[in-house]
């Protein structure tokens, strides 16, 4: 098994807070896990890091955004509408103006929108947004986006960073980008009147910046910082090391994928029955317990509880029986697909102590079988690939489009019909059908081994009253210091 090498993290956990400088009075200071400074990127050229998703979600607001608890509240659009069919959503937008003074449009938010969505674009959400037939300037402030199909969960994309309203890397807030030096950016709250000299103060100000996970952790714990975001299960171990305040580090109630995706088409592993095999014997509970995560439970199903369109999913028989109770059974199994000589399986994993840690796991379940496990130098080696993955919505089809033939190695092609007979019909019922028939031939075939749910974690300050654990992880820089529900 390959070692990671250990982080030299104690150091820097040790400096004491003298001699930095502090921040100016009332500056929240963010900080998120990352290895280069956020930047105001493009959505439409590809997926965002997670510090340019945490600064393009700020300052560049779409029709709607997510407040600190997950919830959908204004952005650009002062106010919406649904009609009774699903099918349009009609945004009002409100009174707003780009940096230069010139009035922002609803026929400009629509070129700009329908260009994150034009078949060139790279933008992630691209096929989520499957649904969208038009958008439509109706007047110069009201703008309408036509769908094929109701899609309930529509507001929730529309919210995401990757649907904000950029102008040439310009937004329209809530925040603005006022400085950038050695420190980060400073971010201040757009507020009515700011261009105005007899304008009061901006009210909020935000130093937003990235670093790598020890100089983040060491910030934090020497007060240099009120807020770190972007954690995960890969640097979950470090933080907990580190002797925090007590009630710093949160956990986000994060929905979406964790588990193990197959990598390669024929040879032994490219049988249902071996993939189903290697997801029996995995001891999902024994590496949950080590995390420390609380709430996290295991899982044996692509579709997870509590999606919004479908019932809840029902875990295979043999998931409430006690690993030790089938271990016999699993092991002839073994012997019968697999013969005398089990395969060497290449796991690509994150270089971190989670990545290791859940290898080593995976080795010594997969290990009672007679498998050897490795870790795979690079993902183009890989048996299987580790999926992390927060879902943007609380619909199952985000799960099951994540696992169609034009982007997984092992895919479907029922699964893959099914997909899109759920896209085109305007059924809702009818689409939930086609959507669960879906998810269970990916979970009949194995083509995802679940594991457990995505693990997404923050430092807060007791500075930080405004924060709050969501379903999207996703967390505004707005009203930090005030507390949840009086902004």
């Amino acid at each position: 098994m390959r070692r990671v090498p250990i982080l030299l993290l104690l150091p820097a956990m040790m400096l004491g807070a003298a001699g930095c400088r502090q921040q100016p009075e009332g500056t929240i200071k963010a900080i998120v896990i990352g290895d280069a400074q956020p930047t105001v990127a493009d959505p439409a050229r590809g997926p965002l890091s997670p510090q340019d998703a945490v600064l393009v979600g700020n300052v560049a607001q779409g029709l709607v955004r997510f407040d600190a608890a997950g919830n959908i509240v204004g952005g650009l659009a002062e106010r919406w509408n649904v009609s009774d069919d699903g099918l349009s959503y009609i945004f009002r937008l409100a009174n707003m103006q780009w940096a230069d003074g010139r009035k922002i449009t609803a026929k400009e938010v629509a070129r700009l929108l329908k260009r994150q969505l034009a078949p060139g674009s790279r933008n992630d959400l691209k096929d989520a947004l499957g649904a969208v037939a038009d958008v439509v300037a109706m007047t110069d402030r009201v703008i309408e986006v036509q769908l094929v199909a109701p899609r309930p969960n529509f507001l929730s994309l529309l919210a995401q960073p990757e649907l904000a309203i950029l102008r040439d890397k310009e937004g329209t807030g809530p925040f603005t980008v006022k400085a950038s030096g050695a420190e980060g950016l400073q971010l201040q709250r757009l507020l009515p009147g700011d261009a105005d000299d007899d304008a009061p103060a901006t009210r909020e100000q935000v130093s937003l910046s990235a670093a790598t996970i020890g100089p983040a952790i060491a910030a934090f714990a020497n007060s240099r910082a009120d807020l770190v975001l972007g954690g995960t299960f890969a640097d979950l171990a470090i933080a907990q090391r580190v002797k925090l305040p007590r009630n710093a580090l949160r956990f986000d109630p994060a929905s979406g994928l964790f588990g193990l995706v197959p990598m390669r088409s024929g040879g032994t592993l490219d049988k249902p029955e071996v993939r189903r095999l290697l997801s029996q014997v995995l001891d999902r509970g024994n590496f949950i317990d080590r995390m420390n995560v609380p709430g996290l439970t295991a899982r044996a199903t692509l579709l997870e509880p509590g999606l919004s369109d479908v019932p809840a999913p029902v875990a295979p028989a043999w998931f409430g029986v006690p690993l030790g109770n089938r271990l016999a059974a699993l092991r002839a199994d073994a012997d019968r697909l697999l013969g005398p000589q089990k395969p060497v399986i290449h796991v690509s994993l994150p270089e971190s102590p989670g990545g290791a840690e859940l290898l080593r796991e995976i080795a010594r379940d997969w290990g009672a079988l007679g498998i050897q496990v490795k870790w795979a130098e690079e993902e183009g080696d890989a048996d299987f690939v580790l999926v992390d993955e927060v879902a943007p919505s609380t619909s199952a089809a985000w799960f099951v489009r994540r696992f169609r033939c034009a982007t997984v190695a092992v895919c479907d092609p029922q699964a893959d019909e099914l997909m899109d007979a759920a896209r085109q019909t305007p059924v809702p019922a009818q689409r939930y059908a086609l959507l669960t028939q879906a998810a269970a031939r990916i979970d009949d075939a194995q083509l995802f081994i679940p594991i457990t749910a995505p693990v997404r974690w923050s430092l807060v300050s007791a500075r930080v009253q405004g924060f709050a654990g969501n379903r999207y992880a996703a967390h505004t820089l707005t009203d930090l210091q005030q507390p949840p529900g009086r902004n």
